[in-house]
């Protein structure tokens, strides 16, 4: 089960709410020394927290064990909130709209930092400790940040970026490490508001141009996870393993918004490692009395990379935990594993299958502009390869072919001579973003004049016989999208025809030889482009090629010539230790073509 039928009523709702929990008095708040709890908005999030039972888990450190009840969340936050307007120098009121960015580990600190910046309706910022200081600054300054607030762990970093050349210097809240829960008896009071001015604030990867500011209010981020619990039911049941960066959308809405919202238990593994994760999914299936404390798994939601990581290194496990994590992957134990941020090849979903004795990875998309857009459902027939599934509950999606620039409606999936009609993926409705900040210059040119985002990624519609009837919910019905890829770096134009970089990456990585690659588009003087690849080989491919020679480019043509058309063959291949990627698992395809064939024209 989902969300009760109550709090999707207070999630589908966009607030009407009343300041006057948050009226400044004019009395500074560095004066104030009242022991009362401060009270916070009553918006659907800390509604839904306030109504969960408080003594189930809201929280769980996985290394240490330390647990945070629902109980005392709300209460952590409120006096988080308190401390944050005193370090502000100014009432909690005064702090509506302004921008506060924090640098905080993944752990119950992040979850309340977080929530006491949304409660005091201000934007969040979330700030990525592996960045260097010199992006944080630009972050920063754009962002106009009035306060950024860091834990014990990261204050030298906070030191070094502040220390540096910043157009405006934002006041430091340094954040005491919460060791236990609140012990407060007093209730902390929900006040209604009148506008809302906060929400979160992540930004772009900024692969083409600065880092963009995108601003998710908060009723924008409700939406988002009304949406979420209706596809994927989300429920208290649910117990959740979090190895995800926090800066993005995928690890701060789908992993710890939503499930929040649906009281459902965080347990934060963190740093990640290959290791950790085996043994924590194990934990609660072997004869240990420290793996019988644990509970299973039940919601995992990562990045391509992070399951092929766990696929090559299973066979290296004892056969206990063989044993055990096979049990903890099987479809009775963990309800759902979901993978997105970056496509995810056919050959690792089947391995994943067979390795958790039926368990399919569920492949959704989106992006930090959109949140989650489309979805394979939940039905395991409409989890179809190569497929992202259909448009999330509220949200609406259309796609723009490329030449013509009409809208492709339903039963237009094909042109005159049968040929699949390929378009822009195109997004409107409550769970798209507001604006990029201080720049109405890229917000515009973004928006059709008839709301639609226009994301730049490009897809087909077909129709899938065993899927699409509704087994899933009423939003998964009919065609599916497939993604073809990002228009400025997918898309290859070959002579007269269009190259999809993705359809060709999952043939390839079909080929033993072959353990990562990236297709990608260079210049021809014959063609205009001309597709090229850059490979990853495996043991294997080492000595595959002709006379046990490396995996070669004409091994590359020999293994996809009856597998797809002469021009989508890659023309150039380059062998390389290791593709780049950012923390989940996207590859910047632009800078990849300059490092190994150099600058194009």
């Amino acid at each position: 089960m989902g969300l009760s039928k109550r709090y999707l009523e207070l999630l589908s709702r966009r607030p009407t709410w009343s300041t006057a929990a948050f009226r400044c008095t004019g009395q500074k708040s560095r004066s104030i020394t009242t022991g009362r709890l401060a009270s916070l908005p009553r918006t659907p999030l800390f509604e839904a927290i306030k109504s969960h039972d408080p003594e189930s888990s809201a929280v769980i450190h996985s290394l240490s064990g330390r647990q945070f009840s629902y109980g005392s969340l709300l209460k952590d936050v409120a006096i988080a909130k308190q401390r944050l307007a005193n370090d502000a120098g100014r009432d909690a009121g005064a702090l509506q709209g302004e921008r506060i960015a924090f640098l905080v580990e993944n752990s119950y600190d992040y979850v309340v930092t977080l929530l006491a910046i949304l409660g005091t309706n201000a934007i969040a910022v979330p700030l990525s400790p592996a960045f260097p200081s010199g992006e944080l600054r630009y972050i920063l300054d754009q962002s106009g940040a009035l306060v950024l607030a860091t834990s014990s762990k990261f204050a030298t970093k906070a030191d070094d970026v502040l220390n540096g050349e910043l157009d405006k210097k934002p006041i430091l809240s340094r954040r005491e490490k919460i060791v236990q829960g609140s012990k407060s008896k007093e209730d902390v009071v929900l006040e209604e508001m009148e506008e809302d001015k906060g929400g979160m604030m992540l930004y772009t990867s900024g692969t083409t141009n600065r880092p963009k500011g995108v601003l998710l209010p908060q009723y924008t981020l409700m939406a988002q996870a009304k949406s979420l619990s209706e596809a994927w039911h989300y429920s208290p049941t649910d117990h959740f393993l979090h190895v995800l960066p926090l800066h993005h959308i995928h690890g701060t809405v789908n992993a710890l918004l939503t499930p929040l919202l649906a009281g459902s238990t965080i347990e934060f593994l963190f740093p990640f490692t290959v290791d950790s994760v085996w043994s924590r999914l194990a934990a609660p299936f072997l004869s240990t009395s420290s793996g019988q404390t644990k509970k299973p798994i039940t919601f995992f939601t990562v990045v391509p990379t992070i399951y092929n990581r766990l696929l090559q290194s299973h066979s290296t496990l004892s056969p206990d935990m063989q044993s055990a994590t096979k049990e903890a992957l099987h479809p009775k134990n963990m309800r759902l594993n979901i993978s997105g941020s970056a496509a995810l090849p056919t050959p690792m979903k089947q391995a994943w299958t067979d390795l958790s004795n039926g368990n399919v990875l569920l492949e959704r998309y989106g992006m930090t502009e959109v949140g989650m857009a489309l979805s394979c459902g939940l039905a395991n027939e409409d989890r179809v390869d190569g497929s992202v599934g259909w448009p999330l509950p509220s949200v609406e999606a259309r796609l723009v072919d490329l030449d013509t620039k009409t809208v492709i409606e339903p039963g237009e999936e094909l042109d005159s001579s049968g040929k699949e009609r390929s378009g822009e993926i195109q997004l409107r409705g409550p769970t798209i973003f507001k604006e990029y900040w201080n720049n109405p210059t890229a917000t515009a040119k973004e928006f059709t004049e008839d709301g639609y985002f226009k994301t730049g990624d490009v897809a087909v519609r077909r129709n899938v016989p065993s899927a699409g009837k509704g087994a899933s919910g009423e939003w998964a019905q009919g065609p599916m999208y497939s993604i073809l890829g990002r228009l400025s770096a997918d898309i290859i134009k070959v002579g007269g025809e269009k190259v999809s970089a993705l359809e060709v990456e999952r043939e390839m990585l079909s080929i033993p030889a072959i353990s990562e690659c990236a297709v990608v588009g260079l210049s021809s003087e014959t063609w205009g482009q001309k597709v090229a690849a850059v490979v990853v080989l495996s043991e294997a491919g080492k000595t595959a090629g002709k006379n046990g020679k490396p995996f070669g480019a004409m091994d590359l043509r020999r293994g996809l010539k009856n597998k797809m058309a002469a021009f989508k063959i890659p023309q150039e291949l380059r062998v390389v230790e290791s593709i780049p990627r950012n923390a989940m698992g996207k590859i910047n395809k632009k800078q990849l073509v300059i490092q190994v064939f150099g600058p194009q024209q």
